[in-house]
């Protein structure tokens, strides 16, 4: 069994007297895609924030590749790859009038063996908007540049949130082949979505949450039991015993 790279050990976070996480607990595994599953509001984006070292827990503790992500230093940083979820322009950390090849390029002077910028352009179906502001591109076009900009480092480890959110579907398929070929290369992916098409395709491992609190986890196979049920009437089911 490959081992464990990503451990989120009884989080607790809260903004205010809103409470984002409530004891969560999941792992992931080297070389695998884990699906953390969950409807807007379970804790998804905070427990990826505090696991890319972006917050801080108010209790409890994450282990990402062997060490905690706030006592990480730069090595650390260049193994891991953050696509955040898209809220606003300034979402992927782009300025809007910078040019994509342009902050592709930038990104990939940070690393010590990127991916080539103009093959990644080309596999995320990028090259026509290869001299385009942020500003000026579709939504669908800056999730696929900050998964780009995600990816360009060669990173062991990634982490993805929402990143079909936007897409239409034959960016959403391309973009699934592409992490089919990542996890083929070693390459471990976290990925947040709400879509259950996304996590039966895709997912070796499968967290669902809610409420901030960890209410199933394993395989696709396994949360779906002998029986004959889809993964949306599981995750349906556990879902709305918190309601």
């Amino acid at each position: 069994m490959s081992s464990v790279v990503v451990e989120v050990r009884d989080v607790h976070k809260a903004y205010g007297d809103r409470r984002a996480l409530a004891g969560l607990r999941w792992e992931a595994r080297k070389g695998a895609i884990t699906a953390v599953l969950g409807r807007n509001g379970a804790g998804k984006t905070t427990s990826i924030g505090i696991c890319a070292g972006r917050l801080r827990p108010d209790a409890g503790g994450v282990s990402v590749l062997s060490l905690d992500p706030h006592e990480a230093d730069a090595a650390w940083h260049a193994r891991v790859g953050v696509m955040p979820q898209m809220a606003g322009s300034g979402a992927a950390g782009v300025y809007p009038s910078a040019r994509v090849r342009e902050v592709l390029d930038l990104y990939a002077s940070f690393a010590a063996n990127p991916l080539p910028t103009d093959a990644l352009l080309a596999r995320l179906d990028l090259d026509s908007v290869a001299s385009t502001p942020w500003r000026r591109l579709s939504g669908g076009e800056q999730q696929r540049v900050s998964l780009a900009l995600a990816l360009v480092g060669r990173p062991e480890l990634v982490f993805l949130d929402e990143p079909s959110a936007g897409l239409d579907l034959h960016a959403r398929l391309s973009m699934w082949e592409l992490l089919e070929e990542l996890r083929t290369s070693g390459v471990t992916v976290v990925l947040t979505t709400h879509t259950m098409e996304e996590a039966e395709r895709l997912a070796d491992h499968v967290v669902v949450i809610d409420e901030g609190r960890t209410v199933a986890s394993g395989s696709v196979a396994e949360l779906a039991g002998s029986g004959r049920r889809s993964l949306q009437d599981v995750f349906l089911e556990l879902t709305s015993r918190t309601t």
